[in-house]
C-alpha cells in the first residue's frame, strides 16, 4: 500500500526500462521501491534513442523526461569524462527547477550540471556505481581494441580527477562496502545501502540441476575475457555441461567454444528465460577479473538458482558473500567446480534468512529515504 510521500528527482544514466543488464537493474527497483513507500519520482534519463512508449516507467513515476546522449567526437578533448560531458542537456535544468526537491543523481557520469547555479539550493546525493577510474582502467585492460584501449584509460584519467567532484554531495549511496570504505577515507559521506535488484523470496529447488551457468552481457570486456577463461575450463572438464547466456556476442562466444560438445551459448531472451535457466543449473560461476562493485548476475543467482562459485571481485558483503563458495584461481576453481556437482544445494533456509531481510528492497528504499530526509 502506497503512503502519502515526498517528491525527488532521480537523474539516470540510461533508461531503466527494461532492466536488463547491471546498473539500470537498480535503478529500475529503486524506484519502484521508492514509489511503494509513497515518493513521488520525477525521472530524467539521458538515452541514445529517445522511446516513443515508456508505460512501466510512467506508473512509477510523476514525470519522465528524456535528454539525448551527445555522441560528439570534439567532447574527447574535453577534460571533463566523455561519459560524463555527453550527458549535459540544459533541458535537465529547466526542468527540475519545476519542482524543489531533492535530486539523486544515479551514477557519477550524469553529474555534469550538478553545479548550475540554479540548482545551488537544492540538496544532491550520488548513488555511485563504481569508482570509475577503477572501472575503466579494468575494461581498458581487458579491452583487445587498441583504439578503445586507449580511449578507456584516458576515460580512467580524466575521471580520477572529476571524481572530486563527490565532496559536493550531502550523501554519496555506494554498491559495496570497497567503495563505502574508499569515499569516506576521502570525503566523509558515504552511505552504504545494497543494491536494488527486485527480487522478493528465494526460490524454492530440487537438491540437483544439470548443468553450470554462466550469463553476462558480453558487450564489455571484462566478461567477454570471463567467458574465455570459463572456456578454457570447461575443455578440462569434458562430461560436464557449461551454458553461456547472453542476449549479445554469440558469434564471439562460438569462436571460443571451437569443438567442445560441454559448453553451448543459449541467447537469452528476457528475465524469465534467464529465471528458466537459473531453475535447472546446479551450480553457476560469477566471475570477473576487475574489482567494481556489487556484481547484480551474483544477486539474481543466489535468489533463482543453486550453488554459487565466485572470485573476490564479485561481491564484499560478508554477510552474502558467505552464501557463495569463494576460489581464487584456475585451480581451485576447477577443484570447486568438480567437488560441487556432487553436492546436494541444502541452503534455501539459510539463502532466505540473510537474503530475504539484508537485501530486502523495500527496507533498503526506507534506509535511503531516512538518509534523504536528514
Amino acid at each position: 500500500m502506497q503512503m502519502s510521500g515526498k517528491a525527488l528527482h532521480i537523474v539516470s544514466f540510461d533508461n531503466p526500462y527494461p532492466p536488463n543488464y547491471g546498473g539500470v537493474i537498480d535503478v529500475y527497483y529503486k524506484i519502484m521501491a521508492l514509489h511503494q513507500i509513497g515518493y513521488s519520482i520525477h525521472l530524467h534519463c539521458f538515452v541514445k534513442e529517445i522511446p516513443e512508449h515508456f508505460d512501466e516507467l510512467k506508473a512509477l513515476t510523476a514525470t519522465v523526461c528524456f535528454y539525448k546522449i551527445e555522441q560528439n567526437p570534439l567532447y574527447f578533448l574535453s577534460r571533463l569524462p566523455f561519459s560524463v560531458i555527453s550527458r549535459s542537456d540544459r533541458k535537465l535544468i529547466e526542468n527540475i527547477v519545476k519542482e524543489e526537491a531533492p535530486i539523486l543523481f544515479d551514477g557519477l557520469k550524469t553529474t555534469c550540471l550538478m553545479n548550475a547555479l540554479r540548482l545551488k539550493s537544492y540538496k544532491k546525493y550520488l548513488r555511485l556505481h563504481n569508482i570509475e577510474p577503477n572501472y575503466y582502467k579494468g575494461i581498458a585492460s581487458s579491452e583487445t581494441n587498441f583504439m578503445k584501449k586507449i580511449a578507456f584509460y584516458l576515460e580512467a584519467r580524466k575521471y580520477k580527477r572529476y571524481e572530486y567532484e563527490m565532496n559536493a554531495f550531502n550523501k554519496v549511496f555506494t554498491l559495496s562496502e570497497f567503495e563505502n570504505e574508499v569515499v569516506n577515507q576521502r570525503f566523509s559521506n558515504a552511505v552504504y545501502i545494497p543494491v536494488f535488484h527486485g527480487n522478493v523470496a528465494v526460490k524454492e529447488l530440487s537438491d540437483f540441476g544439470n548443468y553450470a551457468l554462466y550469463h553476462g552481457d558480453l558487450t564489455t570486456s571484462d566478461n567477454r575475457k570471463t567467458v574465455m577463461f570459463l572456456v578454457g575450463v570447461f575443455k578440462q572438464i569434458p562430461d560436464y555441461q557449461l551454458i553461456i547466456a547472453s542476449g549479445s556476442n554469440e558469434e564471439f562466444v562460438k569462436s571460443q567454444i571451437d569443438d567442445a560438445s560441454n559448453i553451448q551459448f543459449v541467447a537469452l531472451k528476457g528475465f524469465d528465460h534467464l529465471k528458466q535457466l537459473f531453475s535447472e543449473a546446479h551450480l553457476n560461476i560469477c566471475w570477473s577479473f576487475q574489482k567494481s562493485g556489487t556484481k547484480l548476475k551474483l544477486i539474481n543467482s543466489l535468489f533463482n538458482s543453486r550453488h554459487c562459485i565466485i572470485n573476490e571481485n564479485i561481491i564484499d558483503d560478508y554477510k552474502v558473500s558467505g552464501l557463495c563458495i569463494q576460489v581464487k584461481n584456475e585451480e581451485e576453481l576447477l577443484t570447486a567446480i568438480k567437488k560441487t556437482i556432487q553436492l546436494p544445494f541444502t541452503e534455501t533456509a539459510r539463502r532466505k534468512k540473510i537474503l530475504e531481510s539484508h537485501l530486502n528492497d523495500i527496507e533498503n528504499a526506507r534506509l535511503l529515504a531516512a538518509e534523504l530526509s536528514k
